[in-house]
C-alpha cells in the first residue's frame, strides 16, 4: 500500500475516485451510522485519540481521510469507560458529510473486495 503523505498510507488510492477501508474502519463508519456520537479523549500534553477500544490509529486514518470529524470540545455525558475517564479531555467524534456519503454508497453499491 502507498503512502502519499495526505493520509495514514491505508488507504492506497489517494487522490483517486477509490477508497480503500479496512475492516476496523468500516466497522466505524458502520457504528457512527448508527450511533451518531462516540467518544473520544486525549492526554492534555497531545493530539492522539484515546477511543475506549484502543483504534487511536483508525480514528487518525479516518480524520485524515476527512470521514469522521474529532471535537475535543464535546464530550458525551453519561459515558462511561476506564480509558475514556482517565482522560483529562474529553470529546467525541461523528460523521462528516463525506463519511455518510460513504456509508451510503456501500448501502447502495456494497463491498468491493
Amino acid at each position: 500500500m502507498s503512502k502519499c503523505g495526505k493520509c495514514c498510507g491505508s488507504c492506497g488510492s489517494c487522490g483517486g475516485n477509490s477508497l480503500e477501508l479496512t475492516a476496523e474502519e468500516l466497522d466505524i463508519l458502520r457504528q457512527l451510522g448508527q450511533i451518531p456520537f462516540l467518544p473520544v479523549g486525549r492526554k492534555a500534553d497531545e493530539m492522539t485519540p484515546v477511543y475506549p477500544e484502543d483504534s487511536a490509529w483508525i480514528l487518525q486514518c479516518l480524520e485524515k481521510r476527512e470521514l469522521i470529524s474529532i471535537d475535543y470540545d464535546v464530550p458525551l455525558k453519561g459515558f462511561h469507560d476506564p480509558k475514556y475517564e482517565a482522560c483529562p479531555v474529553k470529546g467525541s467524534f461523528a460523521l462528516t458529510a463525506r463519511g455518510q456519503q460513504v456509508l451510503d454508497i456501500l448501502e447502495i453499491q456494497g463491498l468491493d473486495e
